[in-house]
């Protein structure tokens, strides 16, 4: 019995040992990752970094990045929408500006622009003139709060859209070389200029001038440089009669129109929601979340203001002033999407859908030749939703957003002037009677959009 129980006692014994080891074993990788797990934490202490900086620092740099692809697919929008009101013969034309413009404003933009507009303003009329280089590889700098490549390119996306207004407008005339020229002009130098007199940190900056997205900066900027393009470029042949009358050139295709401005409306949520420049608290996520929806109202307000004036006063909607109606219920609310309240938002945009159906038949009397109807969208909603800032937002003055808008325009113009002066003097700006009657998809592209119905087409 004695030795049955020995051997019983050294059984347990030796039991008990194991499981102990056993789970001495287990515990050390939980504790291993434990200790992994808050090894960041005492790093961030011990730098005097928080953990809620580094929270901070991933939403804010989600924000540019999802604000920015959404906004670089604002680019599609555009080459659907020209592509949808140009003529069949010209179609293959707009859809390679319009990818060749974005390609060459990144490019310009890394090179220069972005140092031109955000470095070495410090209340200013410009940066500093040298290419724009980011974070290392791996890095873990949380001084500005976000990655400053997820910021180049978020503002990156904002210079290919000023370069789209202008390829509409010019549309199915000007040459394919003469129109690149400019765009490295407007994207390399003169954007950039003008954008770093507010956002970054310019002279109208410190005079409290407010433009929260860019109805001014971008979309107004866009359309100063449209208006003086066209002035110089002329008219398409044929556009006008002796005695002064508009012809309709119908477009290409209403469905593609269609397309490219709802494709413009879902970009606008990426480029006015990320405008708040912030996603790392709860007040930030709710401001965005109320940017969404007052730009999605405003361009409601468009839409439906823009269909009920054109059945009262002529008895029938035209699509295209609807679609352009949405367009400018968006630009209207861009200068500042966050104080309105919901009605206040319909009311802006509705007001933009007032402009576009009483400027494009302005500009035709005028014999402005807009092809898109970009600069009654662009450049006159642009300027209505920069004035009208104050009524909504009370630390902006009336008599401020005035001077920027005239400092803006008086700037743009004159510089575009000057630019397409100097390609019209050295390059020459138009095609010639008999390419324009071709068609520039058969005469500068080589390649034609509907090669079954296009030829010859008039």
């Amino acid at each position: 019995m004695n030795l049955k129980k020995i051997f019983y006692f050294a059984a347990l014994g030796a039991g008990l040992t194991a499981t102990a080891a056993f789970a001495q074993d287990a515990a050390a990788p939980a504790a291993e990752a434990a200790a992994d797990a808050a090894a960041p934490a005492a790093d961030a202490a011990a730098s005097g970094e928080a953990p809620g900086d580094q929270t901070a620092y991933i939403f804010n740099t989600l924000l540019f990045l999802m604000g920015g692809f959404l906004v670089m697919w604002m680019a599609a929008g555009f080459a659907m929408l020209e592509a949808g009101l140009v003529r069949s013969k010209n179609v293959s034309m707009q859809c390679l500006k319009n990818i060749g413009l974005y390609s060459t404003a990144g490019i310009m933009y890394w090179a220069c622009g972005y140092s031109l507009m955000y470095t070495g303003v410090d209340g200013g009329y410009i940066g500093t003139l040298a290419p724009y280089s980011w974070d290392p590889v791996g890095g873990d700098a949380l001084s500005t709060g976000y990655s400053t490549a997820s910021d180049w390119f978020f503002q990156m996306v904002f210079v290919a859209t000023a370069a789209s207004i202008v390829s509409g407008t010019l549309a199915e005339r000007i040459k394919l070389g003469s129109f690149m020229v400019f765009v490295i002009i407007l994207t390399g130098f003169i954007y950039p200029i003008a954008g770093s007199w507010q956002w970054g940190a310019g002279w109208l900056s410190e005079m409290g001038f407010s433009d929260f997205a860019g109805s001014t900066l971008v979309h107004s900027v866009g359309g100063w440089a449209a208006l003086a393009g066209v002035l110089l470029l002329g008219s398409r042949t044929g556009r006008f009669a002796k005695d002064g009358t508009a012809v309709p050139m119908p477009g290409s295709s209403i469905p593609l129109a269609t397309l490219g401005t709802f494709i413009l409306w879902l970009g606008w949520f990426g480029f006015n929601g990320a405008s708040q420049l912030a996603m790392g608290t709860i007040g930030d996520v709710t401001d965005v979340s109320r940017i969404f929806a007052n730009t999605n109202l405003a361009a409601a307000g468009g839409v439906v203001v823009t269909m009920i004036l054109l059945q009262v006063i002529y008895g029938r909607v035209d699509v295209t002033m609807v679609l352009n109606g949405a367009l400018a219920g968006l630009v209207s609310i861009t200068a500042e999407p966050l104080a309105p309240t919901a009605w206040q938002a319909i009311l802006i945009g509705g007001v933009g859908g007032v402009i576009v159906v009483f400027t494009v038949p302005l500009l035709d009397k005028l014999k402005i030749d807009d092809v898109v109807g970009a600069i009654p969208v662009h450049l006159f909603a642009g300027i209505w939703g920069t004035i009208v800032v104050p009524a909504t937002n009370g630390d902006a003055s009336y008599v401020t957003q005035l001077i920027g808008v005239v400092a803006y325009g008086i700037f743009t113009f004159v510089a575009s002037l000057v630019v397409f002066g100097i390609v019209k003097a050295i390059m020459g700006l138009r095609i010639s009677a008999e390419e324009e009657a071709l068609g520039l998809d058969r005469s500068e592209v080589g390649v034609e959009a509907y090669p079954e119905f296009a030829t010859g087409q008039r």
